[in-house]
């Protein structure tokens, strides 16, 4: 199901074992990009900072997000490895992690989706000639029922904290880096986990509440501009469009109106997990956009939410746009460079196109 939305890898090695992972774990979102597109436009809209604030329907981007998005990613990935039984037992294990869980549990979906569907495999492995006729669905719907309520538990009890964990330790990284005046060096940390799903934890975790600490004191703060720059995906999603996969370029467009016009960042992670070194490209164009911002004594007075250019024009101080813009068209340009640069600029996908006319051709 994963070659569908991203290109099959050859070849071994670790490069080629890394780009499978990733385009593993960008299978799983790949065909959930509707729903994304969806709590994109809603928040764009709805929430008290959108274009069209409605108190009623803005009550649809929490559980959209905490809740639909991580079920959907776990439906996918347990699909992927067992077929629609592993589907419906990824889907029960999830909400295992959604539970009493304080931010979206992307990443923890993309964990326990699969492995609720492979163990459900190896024990549908065990049963299968070991059931005798007539018990088939009796065995199926229990054997499901009992993984996916185990499953669920781990995730509540295991999987659930390990992630937790995991982002407050960025969390805490990203604040060390911050209180040490490396900031550049921030991108390191930050543009990673945001690929990972990290972005609201160390955004809302972080750098929210030190940025709000700040502004009280000086009337704005460099810090809501580090994780939500909207420059280095749409550099990498740009990049995408002109040299990237040619089964992917169409879908690119639309990705780019809603991270950045609509703010909506999860939208290129996919992107970056299915080539798995154009990470180079988003951490180069964070770091080139909070040096920009740094030089030009550039901050905004509240958090961008959602992180889109409309959000930054509306929170960026009375004469700070020109140090606004720069860091966010620097970053763009730098995330491109770099990313078409990875991309061979599209020279890898004119071999590729050849060899399949060859194929044809002796055919």
């Amino acid at each position: 199901m994963a070659d569908t939305y991203t290109p099959p890898v050859t070849g071994t090695g670790v490069k080629a074992t890394i780009q499978r992972i990733g385009g593993y774990l960008a299978g799983m979102i790949m065909p959930n990009i509707g729903a994304f597109i969806a709590f994109g436009l809603i928040t764009a809209l709805f929430i008290p900072t959108g274009w069209l604030p409605n108190e009623d329907f803005a009550k649809l981007v929490s559980p959209i997000i905490s809740t639909l998005l991580p079920i959907l990613i776990g439906y996918t990935g347990g699909r992927m490895v067992h077929g629609q039984r592993g589907a419906v037992v990824g889907a029960v294990a999830t909400v295992g992690l959604i539970v009493g869980a304080t931010i979206p549990m992307f990443l923890g979906a993309m964990i326990i989706g699969p492995l609720a569907a492979y163990v459900l495999k190896l024990v549908d492995g065990f049963t299968e000639d070991r059931t005798k006729a007539g018990f088939e669905m009796l065995v199926d719907n229990f054997t499901a029922g009992i993984v996916g309520g185990a499953m669920a538990l781990l995730g509540a009890w295991g999987i659930g904290p390990i992630v937790k964990v995991v982002t407050d330790a960025a969390g805490d990284a990203v604040g060390w880096l911050i209180a040490n005046n490396l900031l550049p060096a921030a991108s390191l940390l930050i543009e990673p986990a945001k690929v990972l799903f990290l972005n609201n934890a160390i955004n809302h975790g972080v750098l929210g509440p030190l940025g709000v600490a700040e502004a009280a004191r000086t009337g704005q703060s460099i810090l809501f501009m580090l994780e939500s720059n909207p420059g280095p995906g749409l550099g990498l999603l740009l990049a995408f469009m002109f040299f990237g996969p040619r089964a992917m370029r169409p879908s690119t467009p639309a990705a780019i109106i809603i991270h950045f016009f609509g703010g909506i960042h999860e939208i290129y992670f996919p992107y970056v997990l299915m080539k798995p070194r154009l990470i180079l490209a988003v951490i180069a164009g964070g770091a080139v956009g909070i040096f920009t911002f740094m030089i030009t004594g550039s901050g905004l007075v509240a958090p961008p939410s959602p992180g889109s250019i409309f959000a930054y024009l509306t929170v960026t101080p009375r004469g700070g746009w020109l140090g606004m813009g720069a860091g966010i068209l620097l970053a763009t340009a730098a995330s491109f460079i770099v990313a078409a640069l990875l991309l061979g600029f599209g020279r890898g996908e004119k071999k590729e196109e050849e060899a399949e006319k060859e194929e044809v051709a002796s055919a």
